[in-house]
Formats: C-alpha cells, sequence, structure tokens
C-alpha cells in the first residue's frame, strides 16, 4: 500500500505526496516519493505521515495521529488562514502573531472563558491564564506562566493580555472611589514605563523587549488583586552606545526629545534636560533609525 507522506522540500518547507518505495520504520532506509508527476528520493528521517482528513484544524495537536514538524505547521497555517490564531499543543497554547487587531480580548471574551475549564471553550490564552488562576486558588499554591518565542512572535504583547486578564477577573468587589486609580490599572500602566526604557527596534520588532522580566502578581486569599512587583534582568547594554543601521536605541532618548514634555515642569522638560531639539546632536543614539512610524 502507498501511503500519503510529506517530503521535505528544498526551500525549507513541506510538500505533500504519495510513498511509492521504501520503509519508515528504519530511518536509514531511502524512500521514494511522488509529488505530482515528480518522483523525489528521501531518508525515512526527512519523511512523516500525513494526518486524516479529520484532524484538519485540530485544536489541540497532542491528538494528531502523526505527531512531526510537517504535520504541526500545516495544523497551525490552515488554522491561521481561518483567522484561529491559538492553537493547544499539551498543557501549552501556541499563538500565531497576526499582525494585525482581532477583538479576541475584550471584557465580552473575557466572560466567555471566566470560570471554565480549558475544554469547554475554544483554544485561547485566556483559557491558560484562567486555568493558572483557578490552581492558585484550589490549591493554594503559587503558579507560573512561560511565555518565550522568538524576536516578533509577540511574547510583550501576550505577557500584556495575561495581565490585563488577571486584572478584570481578579478585581475587588467594593465600590470604587471616584478619581482614585485603581490597583488593577496601575499594573496595567507599568508597562508603557517599562517599555519606554527596556524597548528598542529592532531589524524584525519595532517594539522588541531587550531585557528579560519576572512579573509577580500578589492576591489576597480570596483571590482578589493585592500587588504586583515586576523584576527585569539581563538589559542589553550595548544597545546604548551603538546600533545598526535597521536598528535604534531605547526608546526613551527619542521621548525625551519630543515636545511631549513642554507641560510638565516650567520651561519645558527639554530644558529641564538641557537637551537640544535634534537627535543628530547625539551620536550615541542616532547611528541607525532615528524615528519609528508605527510609535
Amino acid at each position: 500500500l502507498r501511503e500519503r507522506m510529506d517530503p521535505r522540500s528544498k526551500d525549507g518547507g513541506y510538500r505533500e505526496g504519495l510513498l511509492e518505495s521504501g520503509d519508515l520504520e528504519d530511518p536509514a532506509s531511502k524512500c521514494l516519493v511522488v509529488v505530482g508527476h515528480e518522483k523525489f528520493t528521501h531518508k525515512a528521517a526527512e519523511v512523516g505521515k500525513v494526518n486524516p482528513p479529520k484532524f484538519e484544524k485540530c485544536e489541540d495537536m497532542v491528538n494528531l495521529t502523526f505527531l512531526n514538524d510537517a504535520s504541526v505547521f500545516w495544523n497551525l497555517k490552515t488554522r491561521y488562514q481561518a483567522k484561529l490564531i491559538h492553537t493547544y499543543s499539551g498543557l501549552f497554547v501556541v499563538v500565531v502573531n497576526p499582525y494585525k487587531r482581532y477583538p479576541l480580548y475584550t471584557h465580552r471574551v473575557c466572560k466567555i472563558y471566566l470560570g471554565k475549564r480549558r475544554n469547554e471553550c475554544p483554544p485561547h490564552l485566556w483559557a491558560i491564564a484562567e486555568g493558572a488562576y483557578r490552581n492558585m486558588l484550589m490549591n493554594t499554591k503559587n503558579n507560573a506562566m512561560l511565555i518565550t518565542g522568538e524576536s516578533g512572535a509577540g511574547k510583550t504583547e501576550n505577557t500584556k493580555k495575561v495581565i490585563t486578564y488577571l486584572a478584570m477577573v481578579a478585581t475587588g468587589s467594593g465600590k470604587k472611589v471616584e478619581k482614585k486609580v485603581s490597583l488593577e490599572d496601575q499594573i496595567v500602566a507599568t508597562n508603557p514605563i517599562l517599555e519606554s526604557y527596556g524597548n528598542a527596534k529592532t531589524a524584525r520588532n519595532d517594539n522588541s523587549s531587550r531585557f528579560g522580566k519576572f512579573i509577580r502578581i500578589h492576591f489576597t486569599q480570596s483571590g482578589k488583586l493585592a500587588g504586583c512587583d515586576i523584576v527585569s534582568y539581563l538589559l542589553e547594554k550595548s544597545r546604548i552606545t551603538e546600533q545598526q543601521s535597521v536598528e535604534r536605541s531605547y526608546h526613551i532618548f527619542y521621548q525625551l526629545l519630543q515636545p511631549y514634555g513642554d507641560g510638565i515642569c516650567p520651561g519645558g522638560l527639554r530644558a529641564k534636560c538641557f537637551v537640544s531639539n535634534d537627535i543628530y546632536d547625539y551620536i550615541y543614539v542616532s547611528q541607525g533609525k532615528t524615528s519609528v512610524s508605527s510609535i
């Protein structure tokens, strides 16, 4: 019998074909794969089985009959094309950056995942956050979420979404005092300050975090938000004195020279800091890009 295969193509991707000869169980075996009217010879280790059609756009990739690189990439791609950017992979959720705004992080969506088990709702970042929050309440133990990915994958944005969700579901039920900033608003508002001093434009990301951070959010015994502290580490110090032609130093240096702070103090913030209006007066921060349209 011939089996449908995904032989690795020369451009680094995968193509679907039919196995004509070879033994997939033997890694050293040579497999002859037919793709359209062409035939290709691959090592058995480079060929993976295609999953049955019923697993198309599978919500949890653990359920795939054949789990290999090609199957994972194909599942993520088909879901992404259908605007489904969240996919489970066991205990993890894989979030693919859509590079556009989807209405997936609103109060209405928050109510969908509030108090629900993970398998009761479609895959979502907030389902993981909800699971961690409920585990903390039930077991009275600390819970952690690891957000990882390459540059531009969306780690910083997803971190902000998790904090926003926890701020929405763990707020106090007491009456709000007028003209007083709530604790949850203060926690969410710390991100722009951190990003000014720790984020910079890189070749792949206009707002790339150039430091690691450990965010610890404190809750009361009843699950209400009590406070937050953030530990930052491994700041990229070399960027302060040198940048590549397509990159930029930390945002704060360029924000200081903008007229945003003119009303903060008499004479304006620039006069207070004794800085000019021209970024090119300062060689340390003008070796690369000096403006970013998206910021």
